[in-house]
């Protein structure tokens, strides 16, 4: 498998990192020409769903409140929590990618079983890289504040998604601010209202844990972009989920893959095919029981997930509107 340098933005919006905000400039979009951007914008637009960030679906007298949300901190999520404010306290019940219960259950697996995130026998990476491409790794991990020995030993599926956040970002790590996911279920909490998961834990770096070593190791080769360009994904990422423009994230990835070499354009599209298959459909397919048997309980069920979980005709929206929910914006 596959993960292109391009897919960065998308990532940001499908799981959790711990990255503020805090790259700023020139955007990805700027790269593109106007007949590009004008492609990028109709095929955005063609998809169901595509724009808009909260979403009510009804049906026989029950509701769900749906918040496309973003794993990390930024200061113009203070409004959205405004807007969803009452239907979340009214709710009975907020479904969740991942509950802190959850979370300090993965922490804790992570302490008793190193191998998890860790390479814990055999040889480490610098033994099993190219001399020259572990060098450029290692630089890109200092560049992000990651000791050589720690990257040394990382699985390299973990060690891609740490590089996946820009050393723009990484100086506010230490800050603790958390994402829209964890404001919400921060304002649940405080309204008394229960959280519950939509997924096991384990499922996504289940994922990624699948993939083959040899694989793991063409994601790393993926994961070493320029930092400019990388800044770049970031700053345009954020621009269009703060805009609404979720779909113009997924397609402002694929056509990034224009921005490669061309004997890696080919493999980085078949890699975002994957990851989409993987990350987003397997994904939103699972959550759909879940979500369904919480609105036969309950009156009104809260979902707080990626963004990028809610557009399109295998995303979240469309799968309830088969199940004959009416989906329509948030007021």
């Amino acid at each position: 498998m596959l993960l292109f340098r391009a897919v960065l933005p998308t990532l940001l919006c499908l799981t959790p990192a711990l990255a503020q905000a805090a790259c700023t400039g020139a955007s990805l979009m700027d790269r593109f020409p106007a007949e590009q951007r004008a492609e990028l914008t109709a095929t955005a637009e063609a998809t169901p769903f595509g724009e808009g960030l909260l979403w009510t679906a009804r049906k026989d007298g029950r509701e769900i409140t749906l918040a496309g949300t973003m794993h990390l901190h930024d200061e113009r999520h203070l409004p959205l929590i405004e807007r969803i404010a009452d239907p979340l306290s009214q709710a009975d019940i907020l479904l969740v990618e991942m509950t802190p219960e959850q979370e300090t259950a993965m922490q804790r697996a992570m302490a008793e079983d190193p191998s998890f995130v860790f390479i814990t026998e055999g040889p480490t990476l610098p033994d099993q890289l190219p001399e020259d491409l572990w060098q450029d790794l290692a630089a890109a991990a200092r560049d992000r504040q990651v000791p050589g020995f720690l990257a040394a030993k990382s699985q390299p599926w973990f060690l891609s998604m740490t590089l996946s956040i820009p050393p723009c970002a990484v100086g506010e790590l230490a800050t603790g601010l958390r994402g829209l996911d964890h404001m919400i279920m921060d304002e649940a909490q405080a309204a008394g209202v229960p959280l519950a998961p939509l997924e096991d834990w384990r499922t996504l770096p289940d994922y990624f844990r699948s993939i083959p070593m040899e694989d793991q190791i063409d994601m790393l080769r993926m994961a070493l972009i320029d930092p400019d360009l990388q800044a770049e994904a970031f700053v345009a990422m954020l621009d269009s989920y703060f805009a609404g423009r979720i779909a113009e994230i997924w397609e402002m990835s694929r056509l990034s893959a224009d921005l490669l070499p061309p004997e890696d354009r080919q493999a980085a599209l078949s890699g975002l095919d994957l990851t989409e298959e993987l990350l987003l459909d397997a994904r939103n397919a699972a959550w759909m029981p879940v979500i369904l048997d919480a609105a036969e309980n309950h009156d009104r069920v809260f979902v707080a997930a990626g963004a990028a979980h809610m557009p399109g005709e295998t995303g979240v929206l469309v799968l309830l509107e088969r199940e004959g929910w009416e989906i329509t914006p948030l007021p």
